[in-house]
């Protein structure tokens, strides 16, 4: 029996060439964490919509409800005051009257629209479609005028020897021209000041991992923020609500419906009561 050669187990140096690249796998990871963002940024916007949805019902369908019931506490508390003449029932009638929203006065509906003489100058001005007054011609300042020609001479487009050099020039040149236009001399001042820096360095461009890294951490911050943002929709009063009953959410609203009248019927005998 020949003997054969002992497998070699020595671990064999891996081809350079054929090497993975460290930043292959960190690109790997920075798109995973992309898609698993975007889903969760879907679940987040899907329950967003749905309290908003279910918000919009809940005050469509119940909001004349809950106002009823304010009107009723606060008829109950002031035939209750005037039957008693009790201070301290007076004063829950008059809590109770504040309860009740008040239609919003007109400073409320119209906000800064109104001054203390009516519309302001401003709302007036836009509710009669006034033309825009053309501005006053201006009349540079001799010291403006010194500015204007000095810049001119130093940034004038054709002095330019590269496209990317007379590009700069003639955005600074456009700048310059409105300031003058303008008879901004503390604008020229700054625009003079500017050209004498000199032109601004080009950005050092970060490094390809040190990009992926960057893009990494943006990812991990704005989980974070939805996280949050997650956290108060569940934990708000709608959010609670919609969680009580995820699957038949109009179902939960006909429930609270029924409550709510129950309530309305048990308040309109107590006035009815007071006031016989």
């Amino acid at each position: 029996m020949t003997d054969e050669p002992a497998e070699d187990t020595t671990a064999q140096p891996q081809d350079p060439e054929n090497a993975e690249r460290p930043e292959a796998r960190l690109d790997r990871a920075v798109r995973a964490a992309e898609q698993a963002l975007i889903e969760f940024e879907i679940a987040v916007e899907t329950f967003r919509v749905e309290v908003e949805n279910f918000s919009r019902l809940h005050h469509q369908k119940l909001g004349p409800m809950y106002a009823r019931l304010d009107e009723l506490d606060a008829q109950i508390a002031e035939a209750r005051a005037s039957l008693t003449g009790d201070p301290e029932d007076q004063r829950k009638a008059r809590e109770a009257r504040a309860a009740v929203l008040p239609m919003p006065g007109v400073d409320e509906l119209f906000h800064d629209w109104m001054d203390s003489d009516g519309l302001s100058p401003e709302a007036a001005s836009m509710l009669t479609d006034q033309p825009v007054r053309q501005p006053k011609r201006v009349r540079p300042s001799e010291e403006a005028r010194k500015l204007y020609r000095d810049l001119a001479r130093k940034a004038h487009p054709d002095l330019a020897q590269e496209d990317q050099e007379r590009a700069r020039r003639e955005e600074f040149i456009t700048r310059v021209n409105a300031a003058y236009a303008r008879g901004d001399e503390d604008l020229l001042r700054e625009l003079a000041e500017e050209w004498a820096a000199g032109p601004v360095p080009e950005e050092v461009r970060p490094s390809e991992s040190e990009e992926l890294y960057a893009r990494l951490e943006w990812l991990a911050q704005r989980k974070e923020l939805l996280a949050v943002l997650a956290r108060e929709l569940e934990e708000s009063a709608i959010g609670s609500m919609l969680r009580m009953a995820p699957d038949d959410p109009d179902r939960l609203l006909e429930e609270i419906a029924e409550q709510l009248l129950a309530e309305v019927a048990g308040r309109e005998a107590v006035l009815a009561e007071l006031v016989q």
